[in-house]
């Protein structure tokens, strides 16, 4: 470590991204926090990433729901169960301003969604309508998707997908509402539709409730020649029993 380095760290101390305790290092979280943090683990659906019973035997695993309604992309993963830890991670990340949990949360999604990537996926993030970026000021999903890209080495586009329509908050609404909002308010930057043809895309996101926004981003994808489309989100939204 360098005498700035070493200078910065006796003056800002690396502190826990959950309760603000002392760590070792910077981007982590103490041992009582990381208990709270539930990761998904390997036997998960291979769709939407929601953790399943039983042991994975290395076959392609898929819940009930991707059954009925399946997705408009390939394959999907998830880091964190969105409860406990996982959930107000996401929620500081996404409303309170906490940008530098982007790098964690990039490196734990990297672990889970490494199978899915190749050397020529370009990573994008679920974008933000224009004036909610401009109130937000920050896409929380750019920032992941941001740090997702320099911890592989991969191609990333901030600006691949545009929502078109301000829509009103989906938090809530069922499936069909949210799909009925997404309507037409996605589409591929027409800037940058070329960089797509015939490639792998990896759509990111915070967060994975219904799917809505995701199949929405995924359908434009598909529309302007993806050759095949997989998502990474930071936390998956689940049912408990």
């Amino acid at each position: 470590m360098g005498l700035l380095q070493t200078a910065i760290s006796a003056i800002y101390p690396p502190r826990c991204l959950g309760c603000g305790e002392l760590v070792d290092s910077d981007f982590g979280l103490c041992g009582t926090c990381w208990a709270e943090t539930e990761f998904v683990g390997d036997t998960a659906c291979d769709t939407c990433g929601t953790p399943l019973p039983g042991f994975d035997d290395g076959g392609d695993l898929t819940c009930d729901g991707c059954l009925k309604a399946p997705k408009k992309w390939d394959k999907g993963r998830a880091a964190l169960i969105y409860s406990g830890m996982g959930r107000k991670l996401v929620l500081r990340l996404k409303h309170g301003d906490r940008q530098e949990i982007a790098r964690p949360a990039a490196t734990w999604m990297r672990t889970a969604v490494q199978p899915l990537l190749t050397e020529n996926t370009l990573i994008a993030p679920v974008p933000l309508h224009w004036m909610r970026l401009a109130k937000r000021r920050y896409n929380q999903s750019a920032l992941i998707a941001r740090s997702l890209a320099e911890i592989t080495g991969l191609d990333w586009c901030p600006d691949l997908l545009e929502r078109t329509k301000r829509t009103v908050s989906l938090d809530g609404r069922r499936h069909a509402e949210r799909a009925e909002i997404l309507e037409d308010a996605i589409r591929i930057n027409p800037k940058r539709r070329h960089r797509i043809i015939a490639r792998p895309v990896l759509l990111v996101d915070d967060v994975l409730t219904t799917g809505a926004t995701l199949n929405a981003c995924a359908a434009a994808c598909r529309t302007a020649g993806a050759r095949d489309v997989c998502v990474s989100v930071l936390a998956r939204a689940v049912k408990r029993a």
